[in-house]
């Protein structure tokens, strides 16, 4: 799961603290979190989890199937 933003600043969530090796690719490639849209693991905004785009994709595509 990506890591928890430290606060927010004109409503967009903002972590200065610096991510582990592991955090960094987790901000963008994260199975376990359904969202596509999450806060960054480090700076300030959002990041897209493209593990999330992807499951979704085979799973409309199964169901399209039958």
């Amino acid at each position: 799961m990506a890591r928890k933003p430290q606060g927010r600043f004109l409503g967009m969530p903002y972590n200065w603290s610096r991510p582990a090796r592991g955090d960094r690719r987790r901000g963008f490639w994260d199975p376990s979190d359904d969202r596509i849209i999450t806060p960054k693991n480090y700076g300030w905004g959002y990041a897209i989890n493209f593990a999330a785009i992807l499951g979704r994709l085979q799973s409309h595509r199964r169901t399209r199937r039958r």
